[in-house]
Order: structure tokens, then C-alpha cells, then sequence
């Protein structure tokens, strides 16, 4: 990536130019979720690093903004970009904490900044991925990947493809969107890590017919704490609901579940995924027809395979069912999350379901 060097310029000009040493960037969607690893506490979600990184409800954020300066609001509420070389934490080498200039969610740290030339602070990596969030921004005629703060939505700034070798990404920042907090001073309690976050947590995947049913049972589970519709054991990256429906990407829609295991094991998560499901039907489950219905185990250790493979030996040899059982277990690939309608969706539209609850 080369620079050019910025002259004073005006209007439309300015900010092509500006973008023009930004960079245009490749879009890049957010990591897939095997490598995040957030689970809720009743309502609220709290990231891998331990913070609340539940969404704030709109009516929280227009508050929250109301307390910014002028500049910070354009910049953080209205997608702003600050002019190079003038953003007051360009050349802070301190050592400390980048936290969200709207909500205080901490964004990124100064183990990770560098300098980067372009007349922004730059980062190579973020504070945790998933107090990050990603998005396609086509503005100016051209695609590009903008940060936000997962948390409050606040505009950061972009990320690009041209860092140092440690992650070979650029998180470009506008100054006005953070706020620094040197190492030896105290947070406010909105930057700090929640103090009741569960103290170990497991995962498990399972694909039982149409997702929806399968994420609203496995969610009334007692000790299980979050469950996550999803997309795995296929063969293309960041798939889509409609492209997984074409039956061309060979993903299976699944459920990721993670649970308390000092509260629930894994035996009994089997239990009621036999129960929710028919694992005679070959891909299939009631209405739903299509590979992506197979009936699935993927484990992500032996011992989820052992167990699994034991569980539907037991189920087999008792009789249960007058027809061979067809689940397919396989190690454990990407899980790639569903798209945001498809989360609580029995939950949030009250629809019914063919499901069989297996906590009545």
C-alpha cells in the first residue's frame, strides 16, 4: 500500500482524498464464531474477555449521546472521519486501554497499536474480536469494512488488509471515538469486566431438522447458557440462509449450545437432542426436506465423540425406535452464525413449532 501525501484540499475532494489514503480495502465479514466464544447470563451476553457486550436498546444510545461534543457525535453517530494527523490519540504511546467514547466497552489496547504512516492510530488487532463489529460500507463508490462498537453501535473508524505481519490487518481509528485510560488509572464501571461471568463454559453442536426449534428447547435447558443457530460441516465460507437452502454448500443448519457443564453434561444435552428430533429420518425432519435437515452430531473433542457413538448405541439396542437411527457424527468444522433474523426466532414471533420440548 503506498500514501499519498494529503494536501489541504475542500468538499467532495477532501474526503476522496482522505479515503484514497485510507485505502479502499476488501471486505471482510466477522470472524466465524467457532473462534469467539460469548455466552449469556440471563438476558445479558458477555464476551470471552468477561464484558457486557449486549446491544443497547436505541433509546440508551440517543441518551448516551446526547453528553458528546459536537465533533464526537458526528464522528461516532453519523459515520464522521476526522482529518489525518489530528486526531489526539495519533501519537499517544502510553500504555493503557482504548475504550468506546459512547458506551466505555474497552476496543482496543496499546499492546496492539503501531504506527501506520497514514495519519490515524492504527491497531493490528482488536481488544477482543467480539467487542468489535464489522460491516460493508460501499460509500464513495467503493467497498470497504467498518468497525463499530458491538456494544453501542458508535462508529469507529475501518479496518484494511495492508498491517503488519502479526495480523496483517489495519484497524484505522478516528481519535474522537475512543477514549484512553492509562494502565494505573481506575475504569469507570461501564469499561469493566462483569464480576459474576460464568467460570468455565463448554460447547457442543448439534444439527436436528430446521434450527429454530432445536435453539428455542435447548435454550429452557437448565445450565445451559446460550444457544446460537447457525450453519456448519459445509464447504463454502460465510454462508447465507438463501445459499444454504439452494443445497449447494453442503452445510446442515445447527444449533451451537454452550452450557455449564458443573450444571448440566454433555450426556444430557444428547438425551434431550433425541428427544426434540427423529434421528430416522435421512435428510429430513418433519416438514423440512434437504440436506441441510440431516440429523448431525460434530464434536469438537474424543470425548464428545465416545459419548455420542455410546448414546446412539444405547438408543439402537433399546428398541426405541423401529427404524435404524441415521445420525451422522463427524468432527466439528467452522460454525458460521445464522443471520440475526433467525436467533430466538420462536421466541421473538411465537410461532409453533414440531419440536418435542425434552425439559417437560
Amino acid at each position: 500500500m503506498k500514501y499519498a501525501v494529503l494536501t489541504v484540499v475542500s468538499g467532495v475532494l477532501g474526503v476522496l482524498l482522505a479515503i484514497s489514503v485510507l485505502g479502499a480495502g476488501h471486505y471482510r465479514p466477522s470472524q466465524p464464531e467457532e473462534k469467539q466464544e460469548s455466552v449469556r447470563v440471563g438476558k445479558m451476553k458477555i464476551s470471552k474477555s468477561g464484558y457486557d457486550i449486549t446491544p443497547l436498546p436505541a433509546e440508551r444510545v440517543a441518551e448516551l449521546a446526547k453528553r458528546l461534543s459536537p465533533e464526537v457525535y458526528r464522528i461516532t453517530q453519523k459515520a464522521g472521519t476526522e482529518p489525518p494527523n489530528c486526531g489526539t490519540l495519533l501519537d499517544n504511546h502510553r500504555d493503557g486501554v482504548y475504550v468506546c467514547a459512547v458506551c466505555g466497552l474497552p476496543l482496543f489496547s496499546s499492546e496492539n497499536k503501531f504506527t501506520s504512516g497514514t495519519g490515524w492510530p492504527s491497531f493490528d488487532r482488536e481488544f477482543d474480536p467480539e467487542h468489535v463489529r464489522r460491516k460493508v460500507d460501499r460509500s464513495y463508490g467503493m467497498v470497504r469494512t467498518e468497525i463499530e462498537c458491538a456494544r453501542c453501535g458508535a462508529h469507529l473508524g475501518h479496518v484494511f488488509n495492508d498491517g503488519p505481519d502479526t495480523t496483517g490487518e489495519r484497524h484505522c481509528l478516528n481519535s474522537a471515538s475512543l477514549v484512553f485510560y492509562d494502565k494505573d488509572e481506575e475504569l469507570p464501571e461501564a469499561s469493566r469486566p462483569v464480576a459474576d461471568a460464568p467460570a468455565k463454559t463448554e460447547t457442543a453442536y448439534f444439527a436436528g431438522g430446521c434450527f429454530w426449534g432445536i435453539e428455542h428447547y435447548f435454550q429452557l435447558g437448565d445450565g445451559v447458557i446460550d444457544a446460537v443457530s447457525g450453519y456448519m460441516q459445509g464447504d463454502t465460507d460465510h454462508p447465507t440462509y438463501r445459499e444454504v437452502c439452494a443445497k449447494g454448500t453442503g452445510h446442515a443448519e445447527t444449533v451451537k449450545v454452550v452450557y455449564d457443564p458443573s450444571k448440566i453434561g454433555y450426556k444430557e444435552l444428547l438425551r434431550a437432542f433425541f428427544v426434540m428430533h427423529d434421528p430416522t429420518q435421512k435428510d429430513r425432519q418433519g416438514p423440512d426436506f434437504g440436506r441441510q435437515y440431516r440429523s448431525g452430531i460434530w464434536y469438537i473433542n474424543e470425548q464428545q465423540k465416545e459419548q455420542a457413538e455410546a448414546y446412539i448405541r444405547e438408543l439402537a439396542e433399546s428398541g426405541a425406535y423401529s427404524k435404524p437411527i441415521v445420525t451422522e457424527v463427524e468432527p466439528a468444522k467452522t460454525f458460521w452464525p445464522a443471520e440475526d433474523g433467525h436467533q430466538d426466532y420462536i421466541a421473538k414471533t411465537g410461532r409453533a413449532c414440531h419440536v418435542k420440548n425434552p425439559w417437560d
